[in-house]
């Protein structure tokens, strides 16, 4: 396959932003680069500054498709090779364009990029590498970059592009090897590792000296790129196509932040494009529920201290598809509880329902200096309606407290069945199109 040339920019742009909207790993954060005063763009390590769309994904990259011409024929993808879709392909000038035209116009603050496969992922790398050189040297880019490394390239490409790039990703794709080799038969679980552990190796490294390949050019003259990946890496997994349980997906996640050094693992609920999968499975009434409480319990694992076995079991493999994994556990574990706040560390406070890392830091400082009390509390943003039924503030409960599992599971409830409620109304979502941006401006 080679690249096509006989369709209009707009007309490619429609088909690759679109053929990119199921892949949501997606963040920019924490990369520091200035601008020299002579270039264009620049990324902050407190992150970018994001636009997001009504059904909260972010929009703030350009999220594009080099290619959505592929070899392989995995049977989830929307661009699988034996799908018959309109196939488009850019130059990496035309990638360096429409990053540039987009940033002028402050649509975006940064490029997300992955790809199809055209002819083998080496020959699909390359060109992604010569776009990226050229944003970078050419036309003076300094804003954030997000690519996908493609199982199966070399290593001398990836770390090529590592030096070019802020954040790299490989899609781990599904959970478990049995899951690859039954939808993506064309994927080898070896080859999605093997790029994945280079990265995770090669983080921070600093640029060697000789390998003038990978300066970046400015009109004073070279300035290295300094550290490879620097704002690290990130994978996703497609969620509810094979029938793993909520435990194996978690146990999978907690690998990849421990083991891997991941910055973010994401979930993406499984969408029937092709009509091709059997028995998807089906675990809760809804599959974005089941994402939403996937993303969560990764919330607890990174910031709260919690481990999967804390939260999921082989006896209880899948979440609560009612009370959040944090409620959750604190109903099945009242033997914990009340907390005061007044006495409390800083890890046990992360464990009331209701209060979080800010409310959690600001209660640690704040009682050095005064006594609380609930008013205060709220002030500081802890959500009293679920706080109130495991805590007390300098020996005083809210209410008269009733520990009874049942009880405090029916009450905490009744609040998030309205949320639950929001999540099934909008099963299907849309990605906010670079077109929109254009009426809307």
């Amino acid at each position: 396959m080679e690249i096509q040339q006989d369709l209009k920019l707009e007309e490619k742009l429609k088909i690759l932003t679109d053929a990119a909207k199921y892949d949501v790993a997606c963040t920019s954060s924490g990369v520091d680069r200035k601008n020299t005063g002579k270039g264009m763009g620049d990324a902050h390590a407190c992150g970018i500054c994001h636009t997001f769309s009504a059904d909260g994904r972010c929009v703030s990259l350009l999220k594009i498709l080099f290619t959505n011409e592929c070899i392989f024929d995995c049977k989830y993808c929307i661009n699988r090779k034996s799908n018959d879709v309109p196939r488009a392909s850019f130059t990496p000038d035309e990638i360096c364009e429409l990053t540039m035209q987009f940033y002028r116009r402050n649509y975006i603050e940064g490029l997300f990029l992955s790809s199809g496969i055209i002819k083998n992922p080496d020959y699909t790398m390359a060109l992604i590498y010569e776009a990226l050189w050229k944003l970078r040297n050419q036309y003076q880019f300094f804003g954030y970059i997000h690519v996908k490394a493609i199982p199966g390239a070399s290593a001398e490409i990836v770390e090529r592009i590592g030096f070019l790039a802020d954040r790299m990703s490989v899609n781990l794709e599904l959970p478990t090897k049995q899951g690859l080799e039954m939808l993506a038969p064309n994927k080898n679980h070896n080859n999605i590792m093997k790029p994945m552990n280079q990265i995770k190796n090669g983080i921070g490294n600093l640029l060697p000296g000789k390998t003038s390949g990978y300066e970046l050019m400015t009109r004073t003259g070279r300035k290295k790129m300094s550290k490879f990946v620097p704002a690290g890496q990130s994978t996703q997994m497609i969620i509810g196509a094979t029938p793993e349980t909520d435990y194996q997906l978690m146990t999978v996640t907690e690998y990849m932040y421990q083991k891997m050094k991941m910055k973010r693992v994401f979930y993406s609920a499984f969408v029937d494009v092709n009509h091709n999968i059997d028995a998807p499975a089906v675990i809760g009434p809804n599959p974005m529920l089941r994402e939403h409480r996937l993303y969560q319990a990764d919330w607890l694992l990174r910031y709260y201290g919690f481990r999967v076995n804390e939260l999921l079991n082989e006896v209880h493999p899948n979440f609560n598809v009612v009370l959040d994994p944090k409620c959750d556990w604190a109903v099945n574990h009242l033997e914990q509880f009340p907390v005061e706040v007044m006495k409390a560390d800083y890890y046990l406070l992360l464990r009331v329902p209701g209060i979080g890392v800010k409310s959690a830091r600001r209660i640690v400082n704040a009682r050095r200096y005064s006594v609380l009390d609930f008013q205060a509390l709220k002030k500081m943003g802890v959500v009293l309606k679920r706080a109130s039924y495991f805590i007390t503030c300098n020996g005083k409960s809210m209410f008269p407290l009733r520990i009874d599992r049942d009880y405090i599971a029916r009450c905490i409830a009744g609040e998030e069945q309205r949320q639950i409620f929001a999540i099934e109304e909008d099963t299907s979502y849309r990605q906010m199109t670079l077109m929109d941006l254009e009426v809307r401006g």
